[in-house]
């Protein structure tokens, strides 16, 4: 009896061998070929699955906004399950994502990278579809903002705050502080620092004591 193929799966496969291959010899310079090679299937195999490279593009860019919530989630779980017993506070659900975004190991940085390609690439190209980062971006601003309401009602950040600006500016910050440590004129540590300090002014009563 023939094996059955799991096509979502292969899918994802053919989409994870992209991304690897376009995190080390950048997304203009990966092929259909290129893909197959590191996929270790045929190149017929890749274009059956996708047609176009624009194709296996999108769905790239579909996979990784899917990965980062992911692992977003996961790192949410994890904040509280080191915490107290109840569910994980705001703070810690925004520090999960911002902290998420940095491109502090290879995963990570090949989400960075990938992502801010794609970027470039489909505002100068009208056969890419810039949806999925829109989407994923705007996601993770509803999510901050919401997560500052949440505070903002406890009395856990100061009230004269606008949530949903503060949440585009976290957004903003992320952003730009990963492709700083890409470029090297930022560090992980140094990255992590901006993002503490801004924490601590949306959430005064976070900050450790002095002397603590």
């Amino acid at each position: 009896m023939p094996k059955r193929v799991d096509h979502e799966e292969r899918r994802r496969q053919i989409a994870d061998a992209l991304l690897r291959t376009a995190a080390t010899r950048g997304l203009h310079a990966t092929g259909m070929r290129e893909v197959a090679a590191e996929a270790g299937v045929s190149l017929r195999l890749v274009q059956y699955y996708f047609g176009t490279k624009e194709e296996l593009l999108l769905a790239a860019a579909q996979n990784l906004a899917v990965r980062f919530g992911q692992r977003v989630l996961a790192r949410a779980r994890l904040a509280k399950a080191s915490g107290s017993d109840g569910p994980a506070s705001p703070r810690d659900v925004i520090a999960a994502i911002l902290t998420e975004a940095l491109p502090a190991d290879d995963e990570r940085r090949t989400f960075t990278i990938v992502y801010t390609a794609y970027l470039a690439l489909s505002l100068t190209d009208p056969a890419l579809a810039i949806t999925p980062l829109v989407k994923n971006s705007g996601a993770v601003i509803d999510v901050l903002a919401a997560q500052l309401r949440a505070a903002q009602a406890a009395g856990d950040m100061p009230a004269h705050l606008d949530p949903d600006l503060e949440a585009v500016t976290l957004a903003a910050m992320s952003a730009g502080l990963g492709t700083s440590v890409l470029a090297g004129q930022s560090s992980v540590g140094q990255a992590q620092a901006v993002i503490d300090y801004h924490l601590y002014r949306l959430f005064p009563a976070s900050r450790p004591a002095l002397g603590g």
